[in-house]
């Protein structure tokens, strides 16, 4: 059956569409803008003439990022830290989410772990006393510094609970009456029902550690061990050490072509690269998992 519609009712359509098209450019322009700078001359840049395209387009800002050896050991820390993470996280946080989706008669104790839990959430130690620990136990300068320090993210961990919490009792019991035990109840039950909300923890677990710049700066004294963020954050042109340090004339010719808008520009298209990459993949299940796992009826 074919809907008819008004006049009304199309204009209103197209209306949206407008609205739409309009702050989807609103979102997008930023972003172009700072691709276009990031592949403009220095006197394009200084000038502000970059708009949509790059003005005297040149690759000397992006050639400053991947000279160095240090940039691409920073990019496997980085990339190292992320897949670390991402595995402890999504193990720490099915293991503690399956118990706590119990009822207190099935799990005893289980309002005392959540009060804990909210506890931790909402207070901690503190930059200085994290520090200590870590220095403590002799982990400064390891990558193990930056993934054990955000092992256990609370606010994920009630997520995918309240995911679970929502998925029927029908299903454990069945299984149980099988003879399947607890874990392999969790297996074989509830982690493949849950996909869209470990699908979503796990994009918060990989965007949020791949952009975290503060523990690299932190728990990491030495240069060669900073994560990408970190690293490309103290990215800067100094002519003069440039020439104190004796470079070439090229070099020097080369660095003088850079503004810092155009290399800042630079730092953030190749930070944003891998998330462009990783980001459709899992956000068919972004908003099924946050609704889903954000409330419990």
């Amino acid at each position: 059956m074919i809907e008819n519609k008004s006049l009304a009712s199309r204009i209103r359509i197209v209306l949206t569409y407008i609205i739409i098209i309009l702050a989807g450019l609103l979102c997008l322009f930023p972003l172009w803008n700072v691709v276009a700078i990031s592949f403009s001359s220095s006197w394009a840049v200084v000038a502000d003439k970059v708009t949509w395209y790059p003005i005297d387009f040149t690759l000397v800002s992006y050639k400053e990022l991947f000279k160095d050896n240090q940039f691409w050991r920073s990019f496997g820390i980085s990339v190292t830290r992320v897949v670390l993470s991402l595995v402890i996280n999504m193990i720490i946080m099915v293991l503690m989410a399956y118990p706590l989706s119990k009822t207190e008669d099935e799990f005893r104790g289980r309002n005392i772990y959540m009060g804990l839990l909210i506890i931790a959430m909402l207070f901690n130690g503190g930059t200085i006393p994290t520090y200590l620990v870590v220095k403590q136990y002799g982990l400064l300068n390891s990558v193990w510094a930056l993934v054990l320090t955000g092992a256990v993210p609370i606010f994920n961990t009630i997520m995918v609970k309240n995911f679970f919490v929502g998925i029927p009792k029908s299903l454990e019991e069945a299984a149980i009456i099988d003879g399947a035990n607890p874990l392999q109840v969790l297996v074989r039950i509830f982690i493949p029902c849950s996909k869209p909300v470990l699908a979503t923890v796990a994009l918060f677990s990989i965007v949020g550690n791949w952009n975290d710049y503060f523990k690299g700066l932190i728990y990491m004294p030495k240069l060669k061990n900073l994560p990408l963020m970190s690293y490309i954050r103290d990215i800067v042109i100094n002519l003069q050490q440039l020439a104190e340090s004796g470079a070439s004339a090229e070099e020097l010719a080369s660095a003088a072509q850079i503004s810092s808008d155009a290399l800042n520009s630079a730092k953030i298209v190749v930070a944003v690269v891998p998330l462009l990459i990783i980001y459709p993949l899992l956000q068919k299940y972004l908003i099924t998992g946050i609704t889903i796992g954000s409330v419990k009826e």
